[in-house]
């Protein structure tokens, strides 16, 4: 049923009265009576006999079709029990609200309304069918994590029909990589291989996303992609749209569809009409026919984590589904998560590099921002000397310019001119800041002016930056370099795309638009910003927004960094070696028992509800008390660390303690998270 309340996460036995007999088919939506009152609910089994002796009657069949395939329930029921959720809540992340306009076929043109059909041209016959197109290959693997060396003992063997789309989509795009030839071949034999890709810089991944698809679906089975972002999400459906010829073997979801877009094409998958469907977090649960593949692109993005209980992540949903279907997996990204490097050091998946030629394809150098650039345009931009001699070549050249910088707005946040205190609101003392040149300092927090401020320390009326967004240093390199076209990308505005002319195009990570041929130069500012970060993964995100930016460089463009090249995660973007950085991570944090190391359980709420959901927790032998941390409004956080092996007794123990407080009424609520994206 769908009830919010963890004791009531299990599965209740119901009669079907014989008038919806026929209707009442498993993986249709349903009202029920329960405590007086009618609920949603699923149906999941017809069984004969129940253990029950007194059962009430279905009230209603809300919609005959079957929305909720066996496979996505045992996948949902798998993702709660991880994730120590109730199996309601992952079923609202895996099926979209209902519209009933969207389930009625569409309508029969009418004699009338159909527009003649064209003569019959003798001398052009219609191509006869492949049947091998449509051939469900059988997987060689009986236990997916038994069979490690898929991608070395592959035959090279194509099926008939395919072996001219397979080699020439290899020739030109995976054979870059030693191993992607063989990947897509035992895709095309209908095998289940796993393995973690890391990009080369340059690399069009819409394009080879599309190839292993399109490989997959050609093979007779389904797939499934999921992205972090929009943005990603409209390269990788032209990729598509392009690699089938159009876009009626595909679908792509996304919540901006709107509610009625988003069930219309959730029912074309559910219906078996296309085989392969990509969107963003939500997707991992996209109901495929004879699943075959499964893909995430750029996992460790935060946007891939659920921000509703369970709070799922989306690459382990897939990992999960994978599992479950026995489908290949490929998790890929320029750079490589901690995550990831355990799946290749666990022997689960194998790994997808670019040779050291690809990998050099772009000139990556560090540059003190203490050395500024003796021109004064330079240094009022903060410009280093080898990042403003960067910037200047390339502009002459004709190409265009990718700026990097950390921070959005125009001045985030100013302080004292004279004594460099840190200027604050005087009545909330959240942070002040200034949107523009011409405005006065306001409050971040409360949003009052603060005119006229007086620096409580010193007496100064005064400002200074203490850190500038990338509207001001928009306006200073505009300054510097003068007669170039200035534009900006990030929370205002993103944009996704920018033309092959000179210009300065200053970005926030995530925001960089892509450039037609690629960027002349790319620049990496203020990264103290990113390295600086109170997170277990900060070296790990610095490094990936670098490599994202930096990936977007045309062959033989610049990129410079300004950081201290002696830096670990400095030396890993100058190598282009993600796998190198997440291996050193991964060490790391065996040594000190962090994730994924590790599995952490994050408890949030007032004291005492904490403190009484701890107690009603049958804790694993050996589980880790780190807290508490104290949090705004009278919260606390308390951290449970485990070992991997009882990671599943804490996720149920904890689900369990949940019930037992949701029966009793607790009156305050404990947000349960497992394996949470920050720590600290």
């Amino acid at each position: 049923m769908d009830l919010p309340l963890p004791h009531l996460d299990r599965l209740f036995d119901y009669l079907v009265p014989e008038d919806l007999d026929d209707v009442a088919r498993p993986g249709v939506r349903l009202k029920v009576r329960f405590s007086g009152q009618l609920v949603d609910a699923w149906l999941l089994e017809r069984v004969a006999d129940s253990e029950h002796p007194k059962l009430a009657y279905l009230e209603k069949v809300v919609s005959g079709e079957p929305v909720l395939s066996a496979e996505i329930a045992r996948l949902a029921r798998e993702v709660a029990d991880r994730y120590a959720g109730s199996l309601a809540d992952v079923l609202r992340l895996a099926v979209p609200p209902r519209h009933a306009a969207a389930e009625k076929p569409p309508k029969t043109p009418t004699l009338e309304e159909l527009p003649p059909s064209p003569p019959a041209d003798p001398a052009d016959p219609a191509e006869p069918a492949d049947p091998s197109r449509h051939v469900l290959q059988q997987s060689v693997a009986s236990d997916p994590l038994q069979d490690h060396a898929l991608l070395q003992n592959v035959t090279g063997t194509v099926p008939a029909g395919r072996a001219g789309r397979v080699g020439g989509a290899g020739g030109a795009g995976w054979g870059r990589y030693a191993a992607g030839e063989a990947y897509l071949r035992a895709l095309a034999d209908g095998r289940a291989p796993r393995a973690v890709w890391s990009a080369a810089p340059g690399e069009d991944w819409p394009a080879r996303l599309a190839e292993a698809i399109a490989v997959t679906v050609e093979s007779g089975r389904g797939a499934v992609a999921v992205v972090a972002d929009a943005r990603d999400l409209d390269r990788l459906d032209e990729a598509l749209t392009v690699r089938f010829g159009g876009g009626d073997r595909h679908v792509a979801l996304s919540a901006a569809l709107g509610p009625a877009e988003r069930y219309r094409r959730f029912l074309r998958a559910s219906r078996g009409e296309v085989s392969a469907v990509i969107g963003n977090r939500a997707s991992a649960f996209a109901p495929v026919a004879a699943l075959g593949f499964v893909a995430i692109w750029d996992d460790g993005d935060d946007l891939h984590s659920e921000q509703r209980s369970p709070y799922p992540h989306a690459r382990q949903t897939l990992l999960n589904r994978a599992q479950l279907a026995e489908a290949a997996v490929l998790v890929a990204g320029f750079t490589r998560t901690a995550e990831g490097q355990q799946l290749v050091e666990s022997g689960w998946a194998r790994e997808i590099n670019p040779g050291r030629d690809e990998a050099r394809r772009i000139v990556v150098q560090t540059a003190d921002d203490r050395q500024l650039a003796r021109d004064p345009a330079a240094v009022s931009a903060r410009l280093p000397s080898v990042a403003w001699e960067a910037a200047r070549e390339s502009l002459r050249a004709g190409a265009p310019v990718l700026v990097q910088v950390p921070r959005r707005g125009y001045l985030p946040s100013v302080a004292c001119q004279d004594c460099r205190e840190r200027a604050r609101c005087p009545h909330c003392a959240g942070p002040l800041a200034l949107t523009s040149s011409q405005s006065i300092a306001e409050c971040r927090w409360c949003a009052r002016p603060a005119g006229g401020y007086t620096c409580p320390r010193c007496g100064g009326r005064r400002l200074r930056a203490s850190v500038t967004g990338v509207r001001r240093t928009a306006e200073e390199m505009g300054r510097a370099l003068p007669g170039y076209t200035v534009r900006t990308s990030g929370r205002d505005g993103v944009l996704p795309t920018v033309t092959n002319e000179p210009a300065l195009v200053l970005a926030t990570p995530g925001a960089e638009p892509v450039a037609e041929g690629g960027y002349g130069a790319v620049l990496l500012l203020d990264t103290w910003a990113l390295l600086t970060r109170a997170d277990l993964r900060a070296g790990e995100e610095a490094l990936r927004r670098w490599m994202n930016a930096a990936a977007l460089a045309r062959p033989g463009g610049r990129v410079i960094v300004v950081a201290d090249g002696s830096l670990v995660v400095v030396q890993a973007l100058m190598r282009w070696d993600a796998a190198w950085l997440a291996a050193r991570e991964l060490a790391e944090r065996r040594e000190l028992g962090f994730p994924p190391a590790a599995r952490f359980a994050s408890l949030t709420g007032t004291p005492a509800a904490v403190a009484e959901q701890l107690a009603a927790t049958r804790l694993p032998t050996g589980a880790d008390l780190l807290g508490p941390i104290e949090l705004p409004d009278g919260q606390e956080r308390m951290l449970v660390r485990v070992t991997r092996s009882h990671a599943a007794e804490l996720a149920a123990a904890l689900h369990a303690a949940a019930g037992v407080r949701s029966a009793r009424k607790a009156p305050d609520a404990v947000r349960v998270q497992m394996d949470p994206l920050e720590l600290l």
